[in-house]
């Protein structure tokens, strides 16, 4: 197949891809090797569909389906770097968990940026004294115990986002560690013409209601505020113009349904206390009983025989 034949099969594949999923992950995948991206295939094998591509090929095959599909274009700002895509039908957090659960420890390289801060934990390196001034180059507090070499106190190597010096990564490699890990990184979700950040999909669905609350909250306020009628504020409205004929009622001979009891209560509010008194002093009669009966029945379990009888 020649190259003009590739391009034009991967063009209509994109094409076909974006026409059937709804749902495309924009996955980064820097430092992840041919073997990693095998097995993330084999991991979302009925989920997913990795494609990955050159990033001017990307964009040539968005400008042509633009036009039919202007929400692609939502993707256009997100096609730089290393990045290849994941289309899905499936659900977003299940998927964007088996994207990214799905690493490998690798040692530190010079060069490359730390995507964490690495620590030289204390303790025995078995090593020779000989390489004591190789610590101390590297600023890292050190004792000989036991003919070998002991670093005293954890030491932080490499600050995140710096790049990893050689003698930095030539520690570690003596040390036998592996800071890092590495595998696809979710940078941004596109889910039916919209683009979000990944860490939306951790927000749970008690959190997401909370905010929905206080989000009706605050219109009902402002709405309420400036005298602009919405659905937040309507019920609000009305209860408080309820409230308003109800003191106009009381404070004039108008009377209506609603305020009549309230009405009555004022006008003569010991009729209200007489009124509940018979039924706290029913309920303590029923509570007596139920004592009595109680304590009538261990009586007779007794049966009028003693312990030793």
């Amino acid at each position: 197949m020649s190259k003009g034949d590739k391009k034009a099969a991967y063009l209509e594949t994109l094409k076909q891809l974006l026409d059937e999923y709804p749902s495309i992950f924009i996955v980064n995948i820097d430092n992840v090797g041919s073997n990693q991206m095998h097995q993330v295939r084999i991991a979302l094998r009925g989920r997913g569909v990795v494609l990955m591509g050159k990033n001017t090929l990307i964009r040539y095959a968005l400008k042509g389906l633009i036009p039919d599909n202007p929400k692609l274009e939502r993707l256009w700002p997100h096609v730089r770097g290393n990045i290849g895509f994941v289309f899905t039908k499936g659900d977003l957090k299940d998927v964007c968990e088996k994207i990214s659960s799905n690493r490998v420890k690798a040692p530190a390289k010079a060069g490359a940026l730390a995507p964490i801060n690495v620590y030289v934990p204390a303790g025995n390196t078995g090593m020779e004294p000989g390489k004591t001034s190789f610590f101390q180059a590297l600023g890292v507090p050190t004792k000989i115990a036991r003919g070998t070499i002991e670093i005293i106190n954890d030491v932080h190597l490499i600050k995140e986002g710096n790049r990893v010096g050689a003698s930095e990564a030539a520690l570690l490699n003596m040390l036998n560690i592996s800071p890092f890990t590495y595998g696809m990184t979710v940078i941004q979700v596109y889910d039916n013409g919209t683009c979000f950040h990944p860490s939306v999909l951790d927000v749970d669905e008690e959190t997401l209601v909370k905010h929905f609350i206080a989000g009706v909250a605050n219109i009902a306020a402002v709405s309420l505020q400036i005298n602009f009628p919405t659905a937040a504020s309507v019920p609000h409205s009305i209860i408080n113009v309820y409230k308003n004929v109800l003191a106009l009622s009381i404070a004039t001979e108008y009377t209506f349904p609603g305020s009549e009891k309230i009405k009555a209560y004022l006008a003569d509010p010991s009729a209200f206390v007489v009124a509940a008194a018979p039924v706290q002093a029913a309920e303590s009669t029923a509570v007596k009983v139920e004592t009595k009966a109680e304590s009538e029945e261990e009586s007779d379990d007794d049966m009028g025989f003693g312990l030793f009888d």
